[in-house]
Order: C-alpha cells, then structure tokens, then sequence
C-alpha cells in the first residue's frame, strides 16, 4: 500500500503546480471528512491560540488549514521527484539571503508551517554546507526511505535523529555545519520548559534554540516557509540581535512571541494537526 502510494505521488512530480494543488484540495478535503481526531486536534488549538475569533471563524480556518496540509502533502511529488530546475523554479528565496551564507557557526530557525519540507529542500540547495538536519524516524521502512531520499535529494544534507542526542550536532556545528532547526513543538516533560505561546501561558517548549546557539556562539537567523499560488516563499529575516541570552526561558518566550507574529500572517498554514500543547504542568488538564 505504501508503495503504491509512493508511486501515486511519482506521477504528479511534472504536472502543472495547479493539477497538484488541485489534487491536494481533494487530499484536505477527505481528512476534514475522515481523519476525526485530528479535526478536533485542530479545533482545540485554535480555540486556545485564536480565541478572538468566533466560533464559525475557527471552524472555517481549520478547513483551510487541512486543505493547505493536503496540499503540501501533495506538494512532496514534486519536491522530491521532479527535475531540479523545475523544484528551482517554484522555491523563491525573500529577504536577506546573505545572512545564511556569512562566515561563522549559523542556526536557522525553520517553524512547523505546512511548507517546512519545501524551505528545507531550499536550503540544502543554496546554503553551502553539508547542511545539518534533526529529523524524526519513520515507523515503516518503506516511508523512512521514501522520505530520506526526498529530502536529502540535494546530497548537501547532513541527516541526524532525535534520539541520537546533541553531542554529534553540536560537534557538527562547531566544524562549520549549518543547523536547520525547528523547535516550535511539544516533546515532552522532560525536554521541555514552559513558556507562553499565542495566549496559553504555560506551552511546553524545546529551548534548544537558544541553548544550542549559545554553546556554539552561532548566530540566529530566521527562516520562515510561505505557501503561495507559484510554489513556495522562503523568507529570510535578518539575525536575531542580542540572543541568545544568559536567560533561557527569556530567550524561548522571545522565539515564540515572534513565531506567534508570522503565524498571525498566514494561520492557515502552521501545524495544528500535531498536539503543541499535549504535555501540561503537573495537576494540570489536558487539553486533548
């Protein structure tokens, strides 16, 4: 099944960008219809982190948001299949490029928008490297290779695993690889400090953008991944200024308050089909 899938996926890799988007709509489609759980993972966010809107808004924005999530699914038959010069023509780079390709130790921080794959296929293209990446394991080998080959395509990868700890991505900073971080989740207790995020005051956070950073002395640029109807904007911001600090729940409140501000520009497009806010300070009740 999962190859016939993977096979599926192959045939769109040279349409019109409008056939995948097209096909993508249908995906989002059928998961607002079926995949009831993460609707209502979905609905439970928004009312937490947009409870300014009415509830006919939210329910709206979650349809969009599945519809975008199918669409970026999609969007990997492409990514990862297609020519280079046609994956080249869909990814456009805003901002302030040179910050990624300055001398000395560099982090990005890449959020969990639905276009994270695509900005990070733009940056292993671009940025001289090997670029290094923190990924999560796939439950079936089939997928796992499926997923490697997609996004190490460029062959200026440099693919590490969570449960590999921090020591080898620290060493690899240090030589000169770039680190494509995303730290916009919920890995656990153990992991995690809370800090406030989008209205919920206490939102278990990775702090690793700050504590990586600083043990290296690398500099923080932010790069943000935007669906548009051409493909994808990678936005470059400048450096982060005065970070990280001596004071690490300053410093990841900071990322999510700016998280928070690009989110508000195209809610649609961030991960609320994952559980952000699963882990709760003890006596606490869950969310989910």
């Amino acid at each position: 099944m999962v190859n016939l899938l993977i096979a599926f996926l192959r045939l769109f890799a040279r349409l019109p960008l409008s056939w995948v988007r097209a096909a993508g709509y249908g995906l989002g489609w059928l998961l607002w219809h079926v995949a009831g759980k993460r609707r209502r993972i979905v609905r439970v966010n928004l009312q937490k982190c947009l409870p300014e809107l009415s509830a006919a808004e939210r329910e709206a924005l979650a349809f969009r948001h599945l519809i975008s999530f199918g669409q970026s699914v999609m969007d990997r038959a492409w990514l990862w299949h297609a020519p280079e010069a046609l994956v080249r023509q869909r990814l456009r780079w805003v901002g302030d490029l040179p910050a990624l390709q300055a001398p000395g130790p560099l982090v990005m921080f890449a959020p969990h928008f639905v276009g994270l794959d695509a900005g990070g296929l733009a940056v292993s293209l671009d940025v001289p490297g090997p670029v290094a990446f923190i990924f999560v394991g796939q439950s079936r080998p089939a997928v796992e290779a499926w997923v490697r080959q997609g996004r190490e395509r460029s062959g200026n990868v440099r693919p590490y695993f969570r449960h590999q700890g921090m020591r080898q991505i620290l060493a690899g900073i240090k030589k000169g690889e770039p680190l494509h971080l995303s730290p916009d989740m919920d890995f656990g207790r153990t992991e995690s400090i809370f800090v406030p995020f989008m209205g919920v005051e206490k939102a278990a956070t990775v702090p690793s953008l700050s504590r990586l950073s600083k043990v290296v002395g690398a500099r923080v640029v932010p790069v943000v991944t935007r669906m548009t109807p051409a493909g994808y904007d990678i936005e470059v911001h400048a450096p982060l200024d005065n970070f990280p600090t001596a004071d690490l729940v300053q410093d990841t409140t900071r990322m999510n308050a700016l998280l928070a501000d690009w989110v508000r520009t195209m809610p649609e497009q961030y991960y609320w089909v994952h559980k952000r806010f699963k882990t709760r300070p003890e006596g606490e009740p869950g969310f989910y």
